[in-house]
């Protein structure tokens, strides 16, 4: 015998149309065809200033150079590019900005100065032993400007590199450094700090090693003669900001914060199917030994080999951008195997709140939310930055070919910093609100498809629909139905448990029909579950959170 109680039920339903969640609903930032890193500083006289590495072909490609433009208007237009580096000279590449209280504007970027063309590459990654692409490698240099971006410095400076394990045991030992630089620069305790990411070699998956370290200037916001800047690189010893114990040979990207102790926070992306993380106590100088990134409630949040940055907000609290699934490695050949970039459609957000530790301050992570998407899968976005200005957010992104600036609710970044304490009910776009033991009278979904003016073709209304309850069940059998308002034919949608202690919905126009399950054992029998599902027709994406915590596939799947 088995029993079925159906505590509570709401299904609510979110209009998108159109969605700014989406790509093309962003402001262009233009380039030269080839665009990557749109990072941007808010100078002293009120624009915002936005650095870009562009060029005329691809990534890595000759002609690949730093521009700069100016915006007065949110990033809706943009001045003409200022060249910080020509076209026609070495590759300049992934540049970071730092502006001082002063107003002076650093920009600090990868130089080829010796115009190299060619690096011994790891065997057997090449058949011939050369790596060809030249743009992460050379001279770390930085160039500045005294008039809010309108013009750069003639001169460049070099910032010397201290000799890590990393470099000394690169095919060079370390007398041509790999490396480059991704994020923003950042002022600590009177210094300016510069994350630059140390690279041990080129071959499979492009970098085969990597870890962080940090540029330190303890007179930048001082000594204005730029030959006279003193630079210093952490953590001391030899070591850099490395994977967890156990972990692979990858890890880059460090993206640093402040929090209000003073401690330091880094994440950084790595080829272990996790974003991992670490805390300094002493301004870098040492780091906690690194660690998984979890969410507050102990889960490892998943995260393929892409840019994955964290911000402090104004509000002292915290946006981390992620992909939210564990990547994957594709076959190319018995003997290898190719460590994937992709899949970074959608972003996910996920909101940070400062908490006591033992060792000083940590950020408590929510559960995610999807902030960006596209509708082509395999369209891959990345590197943002995040800009605060009149209580608003926006957020930049590439695809590598269009940069773009959106601006992103505020509402859901509240939620998310909130989601530790608030236990109030959505009443917004609330369709049905009901506690049953037996039938309730059920909406139905809203259209996701609308047919065209004058009957040709169809429109994507990016509706959606939550679906919310409250059960309890005797047995985990599957097929037990929670929720269904199908119509003879089929037409409507229907809850119900499935195998392995996991919920289901399946979803049916009339046409087509679509279904998704949440992660294995998500329920248990005779306990109360509170379930939600979250069919989101923007992105395409139904997502399960149970009991508070959204479904991300676990060690089983890929993507939940």
């Amino acid at each position: 015998m088995r029993s079925l109680v159906i505590l509570f039920a709401s299904v609510a339903l979110h209009a998108q149309t159109p969605d700014p969640r989406h790509l093309a609903n962003g402001s262009v930032i233009p380039d030269e065809g080839y665009s990557d890193q749109p990072y941007v500083v808010k100078t002293n006289d009120g624009a915002w200033l936005c650095v870009v590495t562009t060029g005329p072909g691809q990534e890595g490609a000759g002609g690949q150079h730093i521009v700069t433009r100016r915006s007065t208007d949110l990033g809706k237009t943009w001045s003409e590019a200022v060249d910080v580096e020509p076209s026609n000279g070495p590759e300049a590449s992934y540049a970071v900005m730092l502006k001082i209280p002063s107003g002076r504007v650093y920009v600090f970027y990868n130089h080829n100065t010796g115009n190299i063309r060619q690096v011994i590459g790891d065997k057997p990654a090449y058949r011939d032993g050369w790596v060809r692409r030249v743009d992460s490698l050379g001279h770390f240099v930085f160039k500045y400007s005294d008039d809010h971006g309108r013009t750069w410095s003639a001169q460049r400076y070099d910032i010397p590199q201290r000799d890590f394990e990393i470099d000394k045991r690169n095919v060079y030992q370390g007398k041509i450094k790999f490396f480059w630089t991704v994020g923003k620069a950042f002022l600590h305790r009177n210094a300016g700090y510069v994350p630059l990411h140390k690279v041990g070699g080129f071959g499979e998956g492009f970098f085969t090693s990597s870890e962080g370290v940090l540029l330190r200037s303890d007179n930048i916001l001082t000594e204005r003669d730029p030959a006279k800047l003193h630079w210093e690189t952490l953590p001391e010893g030899d070591k850099g900001i490395r994977t967890p114990s156990g972990g692979g040979p990858i890890a880059e990207e460090h993206s640093f914060s402040t929090l209000s102790d003073g401690s330091l926070f880094v994440v950084f992306r790595t080829i272990d199917g996790h974003s991992a993380y670490a805390y300094s106590r002493d301004d870098g100088r040492t780091w906690s030994p690194s660690e998984y990134m979890r969410y507050a409630d102990g889960r490892l949040m998943k995260h393929p080999r892409a840019a994955n940055f964290a911000w402090r907000c104004e509000n002292g609290k915290f946006v981390y951008w992620f992909h939210n699934h564990g990547g994957r490695f594709i076959l190319e050949h018995p003997r290898r195997r190719t460590i994937a970039y992709e899949d970074r459609n959608p972003v996910w957000l996920a909101g940070g709140v400062e908490a006591d530790s033992p060792q000083g301050k940590i950020i408590r992570w929510s559960q995610p939310e999807i902030a960006l998407y596209e509708d082509d899968p395999i369209m891959r976005m990345s590197y943002p930055d995040l800009v605060e200005e009149g209580g608003k957010y926006y957020l930049t992104e590439t695809q590598k070919e269009i940069a773009r600036v959106h601006e992103i609710d505020p509402l859901l970044l509240e939620g998310m910093w909130s989601q530790f304490d608030n236990r109030t009910p959505v009443t917004k776009g609330l369709l049905l609100d009901a506690a049953s033991s037996g039938a309730a009278q059920l909406p139905d979904l809203p259209a996701f498809t609308e047919r065209n003016r004058g009957g040709h073709g169809t429109r994507d209304t990016r509706a959606g629909v939550s679906i919310d309850l409250w059960t309890s069940l005797d047995s985990l059998a599957p097929g037990q139905v929670l929720l269904d308002n199908r119509t003879p034919d089929g037409k409507g949608f229907v809850v119900h448990t499935a195998a392995n202690g996991a919920v289901e919905i399946a979803i049916n126009d009339g046409r087509t029909e679509n279904r998704w399950a949440s992660d294995r054992n998500a329920i248990s029998a005779g306990a109360r579950h509170h379930i939600a599902v979250i069919v989101d027709a923007g992105p395409k994406i139904i997502t399960f959170v149970v009991d508070g915590k959204l479904h991300d596939g676990g060690t089983q799947r890929q993507f939940g």
